[in-house]
């Protein structure tokens, strides 16, 4: 199960769960935003206990990858997690992220908390009035039942893997864009 729950006043750590496409390009980007403490890769949105991830690879199990993203709400909200979220991957594409294709890499919010649910489909709602992609906005919103951690080389993928040829042709870019326009965002590396 999650580790934070809730979005109250004076709380130092909150828990947003995010899945959009691969979760070591997911986990690179978030992992370079000030205020967030950590992330995790994993898995949550289906219905096997405890999988792995060639089992999660076969669609079967229903989960998608995804990222637990410890953060701190003093210095970014979970608003604006989301809204770096959808801007950071095509929440318009069915099952799809770029050339990876299955359930598996489906768009999902996964909500701990009403809070956290309202939010996130007021920012679905906001990104997709504002037409930030051309097409009608697919991302899943769900309750949170659990959630698996990942393998551990899963864990900081690209960061330990940067010669690999997925994190130079995929990751690198996905990071690259989303520096320049969240510049402001960064941490100080």
């Amino acid at each position: 199960m999650s580790g934070a729950a809730g979005l109250s006043a004076g709380r130092t750590r909150e828990t947003a769960t995010l899945g959009g496409g691969c979760f070591w390009c997911t986990e690179a980007v978030f992992s370079e935003l000030s205020g967030v403490v950590s992330v995790l890769p994993g898995y949550a949105g289906g219905n096997s206990a405890s999988p792995s991830y060639e089992e999660v690879c076969t669609g079967q199990t229903g989960h998608a990858e995804v990222v637990q993203v410890v953060f701190d709400p003093r210095t970014i909200s979970y608003r604006d997690l989301l809204r770096i979220f959808f801007t950071v991957h095509d929440p318009t594409t069915l099952n799809r992220q770029g050339e990876d294709s299955g359930t598996q890499y489906r768009s999902i919010v996964l909500y701990e908390t009403p809070e956290q649910r309202a939010i996130a489909e007021e920012v679905r709602a906001e990104i997709e009035e504002a037409r930030v992609w051309r097409g009608r906005i697919v991302t899943q919103i769900v309750p949170l039942a659990a959630f698996y951690p990942a393998e551990e080389y899963h864990h900081n993928y690209f960061r330990r893997n940067p010669e690999k040829g997925y994190c130079q042709m995929v990751i690198a870019p996905k990071v690259a864009k989303f520096r320049r326009q969240h510049l402001e965002r960064l941490k100080s590396l």
